[in-house]
């Protein structure tokens, strides 16, 4: 009795799992009985015939080759090959001595005709498998131009069937979002945020816990800011389904990725590691640990500029805090007036605006593509130019939503304003990480020069603080310093002038600051709210 190989194969790990692979086992057993065969081995694969270099199928050819074995079967020429490079080797075999059978056809291999005709049926294997690629392509360029992505939902969504988009699952999407965050505030590496995450319970479909390379790949990821980008293509679409987080969050987190943010973590993490730099040299001031005592050090030789101590430091940053003084009775005014005018104020040219400048990045996505065709850029430049209009895209939708909302929260304004209160009291009951974006957000020009420490205000807490000054801190009078006009008239102006300084302490203190702000909760934590 002859002995044989017998090949079987299914395209996907799925197919495997049912009764393909042992429908094509009993057809080769029965054709082996018929033709007086015996199948000493069997070799199984789960991977598309269409992908030459497949490693059972070579293990197979190899041992054949080396005599293990006089003849194969197989179940049917396309279960043997759908590619002309593979069928060129089977279609050899027999010049070696080699029989091949196929279950389900009667070929013979060792006569002109037989080859002829499996030779045939090789190339209409390959030449459906070509169309069907090419349809199948087509179909999923077409679902992802509506918005869908046609294929399994990353980490943090869920699948609700072909033809509807990805939505945010209940259990792990505000693990994931917790994971931008805790990367984008620069105090962890890959590895401790892993180990964080890990003790947050983000886990796996499978329920084991997020490998290093998964944790790259979601951090890496536009899907959760509202984009579908394809890896291999490079291509980009809008998507269709809810955005995880906002735009301004995930470009934070690639410009940690890409080292613009200095290095995520230290062996001490001391708290104003790359804050402050060097009024002399603009060398960066590093933190060391000696004596129990962290000190700043300038490593410039000859910089006058020596050492500074932590506890120096922060002391000076708890008074640039503390500059704002709000009455509770101010804040009673200052929130009337400002919701007020929220209340009162139309964004419809905002809006208009917003809608002018999405429908110019239209124009030039469209214009990019033109020179994509035109060949003036290639794709790759074009895959990453596209990527960033597509972003700032997405940026412009969310605050055109933003604009058509434009109705206060509950409370809000009053929050702020006990924020900006209570400022330097936020700052020394936070822990060490809140502190560092406290410093990050509220400060700027951070330097050491000899022993002095430089700290000035940013941009809108200082017009913050220039306009609560004007506020509150004159007296309220009741007739005109210069005598001319009434005294009902002077606080009819009066007002008007506390009214549009209110409206800029909310403009250039809260709408100035796009990355995130600080807000204490009914339990005193304080707590991070983004835009979005």
């Amino acid at each position: 009795m002859k002995q044989c190989f017998g090949y079987v194969r299914v395209s996907t790990q799925k197919q495997g799992e049912g009764v393909s692979l042992e429908a094509q086992r009993d057809a080769i057993l029965a054709f082996a009985s018929r033709q007086n065969l015996s199948v000493t081995r069997w070799f199984e694969e789960k991977e598309t015939a269409a992908k030459s270099g497949r490693p059972v199928f070579n293990q197979m050819l190899k041992l054949l080759q080396r005599g293990a074995a006089s003849g194969l079967i197989m179940h049917k020429i396309d279960r043997s090959a759908r590619n002309l490079r593979d069928w060129a080797i089977i279609s050899e075999l027999p010049d070696a001595g080699i029989d091949v059978h196929i279950a389900t056809e009667s070929l013979d291999f060792r006569s002109r005709g037989g080859r002829l005709t499996a030779d045939i049926q090789a190339v209409i294997a390959a030449d459906y498998i070509r169309n069907l690629r090419e349809e199948t392509i087509k179909g999923l360029t077409g679902r992802l131009k509506q918005g869908l992505y046609p294929f399994k939902a990353p980490i943090g969504y869920v699948d609700n069937g072909g033809g509807k988009p990805k939505t945010i699952d209940s259990l792990r999407g505000p693990l994931v979002r917790q994971a931008f965050e805790l990367y984008a505030s620069g105090q962890h590496s890959l590895r401790s945020l892993l180990v964080e995450l890990e003790r947050r319970g983000l886990r796996s479909e499978r329920g084991r816990p997020i490998t290093k390379c998964c944790l790259e790949n979601l951090l890496a990821n536009p899907f959760y800011c509202g984009l579908i980008r394809i890896r291999r293509t490079g291509a980009v679409y809008q998507g269709a389904h809810e955005p995880l987080i906002p735009v301004s969050l995930y470009e934070e987190v690639q410009c940690v990725r890409s080292g613009k943010c200095g290095k995520k973590v230290t062996r001490h993490n001391h708290l104003y590691r790359g804050l402050f730099r060097c009024a002399s040299c603009d060398a960066a001031m590093t933190p060391e640990l000696q004596k129990g005592h962290v000190y700043y050090r300038c490593q410039t030789r000859g910089c006058p500029t020596t050492t500074v101590r932590e506890d120096r430091l922060e002391t000076a940053i708890q008074s640039v805090l503390g500059r704002i003084r709000l009455r509770d009775q101010d804040i009673d005014w200052l929130e009337t007036e400002i919701e007020s005018w929220l209340a009162s104020r139309s964004d419809a040219s905002r809006v208009l605006t917003i809608t002018g400048q999405i429908n110019q990045l239209q124009d030039k996505i469209d214009r990019l593509t033109d020179a994509l065709i035109d060949r003036l850029i290639d794709r790759d430049t074009f895959a990453r130019r596209k990527e960033t209009l597509e972003l700032e895209l997405v940026r412009l939708r969310e605050a055109k939503s933003e604009a058509e909302r434009c109705t206060p929260k509950p409370g809000h304004v009053r929050r702020f304003l006990e924020l900006v209160k209570n400022l330097a009291q936020t700052y020394i009951s936070a822990d060490r990480a809140e502190k560092r974006e406290i410093v990050e957000t509220t400060t700027s020009n951070r330097r050491v020069q000899g022993k002095s420490i430089i700290i000035e205000p940013s941009k809108w807490l200082a017009e913050a603080e220039t306009a609560i000054a004007g506020l509150c801190g004159a007296p309220r009078r009741t007739t005109s310093r210069t005598g001319i006009g009434s005294g009902d008239n002077c606080a009819q102006e009066r007002d008007k002038y506390r009214r549009k300084q209110c409206i800029n302490i909310y403009n250039n203190s809260m709408m100035s600051i796009d990355k995130l702000l600080y807000f204490i909760n009914d339990n005193g934590v304080i707590c991070r709210i983004y835009h979005s």
